[in-house]
């Protein structure tokens, strides 16, 4: 896929894609389930993916892959600027993900389209937004127990869960991206969430991602 590098054409991606977003039940458990993240350094991205075994979370592998900023930062086209190298990174695992995670947007973004819905319809896989932060919406605060949430609603709809992955932690902003719905999403990031706030495949990833920057910046 060619990338627009305009912010007209990124516009113009989005609708069509949006309509392709498809927010069902998952049809099977997954078996390996993969968390990206993306650095930068300079002109470039640094996109990052670890693969784990799901449901038992243990690390398989792990990839990176770097690529030219194509895009300038502009809130709500993140997908625009990490992509490219995320979905290189991804390629380059030696077995195929069930599930995506993102630390970012699923459908809880403006156009209905964030990073986790735009790449998981571009490869045709279940994806998660796991945010840490919340974009759109509103929201009452969850209970402070792992476990408990709240709606995020968004234009009288309900785009995503504000979800406490651990006891007394800060909550994430949990959104489907695509081919999954919003229970599904939140049991699978519940699942993934051990000892830390962020699910263990994302907490790796956002590891890996700076250790490969600092290691390419000593270089």
């Amino acid at each position: 896929m060619k990338w627009p590098g305009d912010l007209q054409g990124a516009r113009r991606l989005q609708e069509i894609l949006q309509k392709k977003v498809n927010i069902i039940p998952l049809k099977k458990e997954p078996k390996y389930i993969a968390g990206v993240d993306a650095a930068f350094l300079n002109t470039k991205v640094i996109g990052v993916a670890c693969l784990y075994k799901y449901p038992e979370i243990h690390l398989l592998e792990e990839t990176y892959a770097v690529t030219e900023t194509l895009f300038p930062y502009i809130p709500g086209f993140l997908s625009f600027r990490e992509g490219p190298s995320i979905i290189m990174a991804l390629k380059g695992l030696k077995r195929k993900p069930d599930i995506i995670l993102f630390d970012g947007q699923g459908i809880a973004h403006p156009k209905r389209l964030g990073i986790a819905s735009h790449i998981g319809v571009l490869l045709n896989i279940p994806t998660i937004g796991c945010a840490k932060s919340r974009l759109i919406g509103t929201y009452k605060e969850p209970g402070p127990k792992k476990g408990t949430c709240s709606s995020l609603l968004y234009k009288k709809e309900i785009v995503g869960v504000v979800l406490r992955t651990n006891d007394n932690v800060k909550p994430l902003f949990v959104s489907p991206g695509h081919r999954i719905d919003i229970q599904g999403s939140m049991e699978i990031v519940l699942a993934c969430s051990q000892r830390y706030r962020l699910p263990e495949p994302l907490r790796w990833a956002d590891f890996l991602s700076k250790k490969t920057k600092r290691e390419l910046l000593a270089r």
